[in-house]
Parts: C-alpha cells; sequence; structure tokens
C-alpha cells in the first residue's frame, strides 16, 4: 500500500507540534504523542501528528486522545484511506513507473552498482526496480527494511482512526487526494528525483533505526527530537525537496484549517507528525493568519 507512505519526503515515510517553536510548551505529565488544539467561540479542531507504520503492539491512544477523537463530529486526513489499497495501482503506474526508460539508464555506473547491492542486501530483484522512476524506487527501497523490522502499514495510525470513525459514522474528509500526494513526487524536477534515490543508497540500511528512534519521539511527545528527525536534515539538505513536501503543503493546510475553524462543531485533525514540528509547522502557518495552537495537557 504506497499511499500512506507518500505524505512526507523519505525521512518522513520512515517516520513520512509547537506553536513555531515560538514557545516552549510545558511537558506533558505522562509522555505521550503530542496533541494540539485551535478554538473559536463554536469550533475546537485538534491536531494530531501520526505515524504512517507502526509496530502492531506500539500504544499510543492514550485517554486524552481518545477522548478528543470521541469527542468530534469528523475527522480529517492527508488523504482518504481506500477499502481498496488495489485501487492505487493504476495511479501508481501512471506516475511511477516509466518501462521505456529503465532506472540503470538515468543511473552512474557507481550508483547503479550501489543500488543493486542495496537491492541484493534487501532480497529484491534489481529488474524489479528497472520500469520505477527514481522516485518510487527511493521510496521501495526505504519500505522494505522497515517493514522486515516488524512495521506494518496496517498498523499505522491513519488506518486505526479511519476504522474508529467508520464505525462511530463519523465523516472522513481529507486535505488532499491520493492523486495530488503521488504527483508531488512524480513532478519533482529530474535532478530531485534522483537526489531522492542517491541519498536513499547512502542510508538504506539505517531504515530500522531511524523509524526507532522516531517513533520513540513520537510516542513520548518530544518536539525537538522529531523535528531533528523529520524536518531538520532534509530542509538543510534538500530545500527545494522540502518545501515542496513539507512547508507548501503545510500553508495551504493552514488555509484549509481556517476555513474550517469558520464554521461549527469539534474535528479531529490527524496528519504525518512531521507537518507538526518545526519553523513551517502547521501550527506555524496558523500562527500567520492570526490562529493560535495550544497543545492540550
Amino acid at each position: 500500500m504506497i499511499s500512506p507512505f507518500l505524505a512526507c519526503a523519505r525521512r518522513a515515510l520512515l517516520g513520512l507540534a509547537a506553536l513555531a517553536l515560538t514557545a516552549a510548551a510545558a511537558a506533558p505529565a505522562v509522555a505521550e504523542p503530542a496533541l494540539w488544539a485551535i478554538r473559536d467561540k463554536d469550533s475546537t479542531i485538534y491536531l494530531f501528528g501520526t505515524v504512517h507504520v507502526l509496530k502492531p503492539d506500539t500504544a499510543w491512544r492514550t485517554p486524552k486522545i481518545a477522548q478528543a477523537f470521541e469527542s468530534s463530529g469528523a475527522l480529517v486526513m492527508e488523504i482518504q484511506q481506500p477499502d481498496d489499497p488495489a485501487t492505487l495501482r493504476p495511479l501508481v503506474s501512471q506516475y511511477g513507473l516509466d518501462p521505456t526508460a529503465p532506472l540503470s539508464g538515468k543511473l552512474t555506473p557507481a550508483d547503479l552498482a550501489r543500488l543493486q547491492a542495496a537491492a541484493a542486501s534487501l532480497g529484491l530483484p534489481a529488474a524489479g526496480l528497472e520500469p520505477m522512476r527514481p522516485w518510487l524506487a527511493a521510496l521501495s527501497l526505504s519500505l522494505v527494511p522497515v517493514l522486515k523490522a516488524g512495521y506494518d502499514p496496517k498498523s499505522g495510525v491513519e488506518l486505526v482512526l479511519t476504522a474508529q470513525a467508520k464505525a462511530a459514522g463519523k465523516p472522513i474528509t481529507a486535505f488532499e487526494t491520493a492523486e495530488q500526494q503521488i504527483r508531488f513526487f512524480s513532478d519533482m524536477p529530474p535532478a530531485a528525483e534522483l537526489a531522492l534515490l542517491t541519498s536513499t543508497l547512502d542510508e538504506v540500511g539505517e531504515g530500522p533505526a531511524r523509524i526507532d528512534a522516531m517513533v520513540t519521539a513520537w510516542a513520548a511527545g518530544d518536539q525537538a527530537a522529531l523535528e531533528a528527525e523529520f524536518v531538520a536534515e532534509m530542509k538543510g539538505k534538500y530545500p527545494g525537496l522540502y518545501e515542496r513536501l513539507i512547508a507548501g503543503r503545510n500553508r495551504d493546510w493552514a488555509r484549509q484549517l481556517k476555513t474550517r475553524l469558520a464554521g461549527s462543531g469539534v474535528s479531529f485533525v490527524a496528519v504525518g507528525a512531521g507537518h507538526l514540528v518545526g519553523p513551517d509547522s502547521v501550527q506555524a502557518q496558523l500562527a500567520k493568519l492570526g490562529i493560535a495552537a495550544e497543545r492540550v495537557e
């Protein structure tokens, strides 16, 4: 199932909030994932950062988070989770495969050798990567070691919340479509696509360790560690990718949240945790629109 992992760049995948870190939030009494809220006289919108893949035994739905979700009349996510992941295959084929231009022809001999070695180490046939565009090959190489380490998309927060919302009859909406998310990758300039793949080859063996660190920080509500895992390196090394996949989307979502806040009722918004940390977070963008996000303690 590709879609849940297209919410952020590869770093957020292995992971893919603070009010712009302008004020230090008090540490929660009990370590748990951070929960935020924006409010006006007749609306409350909870903001919850998610991890798209988790081990089945990861505990995260604390009483505070459960109460916020249960009090909400609607669930909002990055994209709606399809009932059948197979429905996404045509989109992945359309935007992620390029059989007329094999992947090997886009790489230097040295990077091709690294790709073949990485594929062999993960038990992937190199031939299976040949028709993939660089962005899809990068995400595929990132995902395999995470799955082998015991992480499961079916245990990811989005699928759990989707099932709970459907059982409770809550309407589910989304900021983006699956096609939009895929095109954030497929519409990258060729050089950026290759940079994503080569950086993946640099760190392909670190996948499980990186997601372990990220999940530990997320589960403890450690915003500084999450920023380091999700945001800092991408912003520093790949500013174009960061703008495309994180900052630009955060601005768009903040505008959508402002519109929702102008209505009434209670909503629960669940997006990748990488969007709720750092100087360009959703909360920072909301602050620019005159809306203060407060951490729920």
